[in-house]
């Protein structure tokens, strides 16, 4: 199991919306790879774009509630409904270390997704967890919390996310300048 780096605001694969599961065979892997990152950042949710791979997947872990005592593990998700009634909550995002915004979402959602087994499943959710599942899903459709808060929200923050897409792309390019020729 590695450690994956958790990509930041500013990285493109961020913003676009993630390919569906096709191969399920390496999977494994991935999430394992997946669990330790989330981990090590703290965080309770992470989407596979966040860790720079383009595929519809994402894991949540809340077991340190009284919601659940699992984690879960989502592919190929997509939202079918949410409920009407919504309520606001401060969220953090690794990919956006430092900013925490309150965000109105829906009080319930209901997902399709499938299992590491390929088996596909309908479920409704609340709670934190049903706002971690939005939140994720956002980050594969290449939504942040910024995007979800209003224009005096966003320029608080306006500094900060225009050092973090600095410092991303000064890491992208170097990225790009380190790779070469190899002999």
């Amino acid at each position: 199991m590695a450690v994956l780096d958790v990509v930041h605001y500013g990285d493109p694969i961020l913003r676009k919306k993630c390919k569906s599961v096709n191969e399920f065979s390496n999977l494994n892997k991935i999430i394992d790879d997946m669990f330790d990152s989330m981990y090590e950042a703290e965080g309770i949710g992470l989407a596979a774009n966040q860790v720079g791979i383009d595929l519809n997947l994402f894991i949540i872990d809340i077991t340190h509630t009284d919601e659940t005592d699992e984690p879960h593990i989502f592919i190929n998700s997509s939202i079918v409904s949410t409920g009407s009634d919504e309520n606001m909550f401060q969220e953090g995002c690794l990919s956006l270390p430092g900013i925490a915004l309150d965000v109105k979402r829906p009080e319930t959602v209901k997902l399709k997704y499938q299992t590491i087994k390929q088996e596909w499943f309908e479920e409704e959710f609340s709670g934190l967890l049903g706002r971690a599942i939005q939140h994720e899903m956002d980050h594969l459709n290449g939504v942040f919390i910024i995007d979800r808060v209003g224009e005096v929200e966003k320029i608080q923050y306006k500094t900060a996310l225009k050092e973090l897409r600095n410092n991303t792309q000064n890491r992208i390019t170097s990225e790009k300048q380190t790779k070469g020729f190899v002999l």
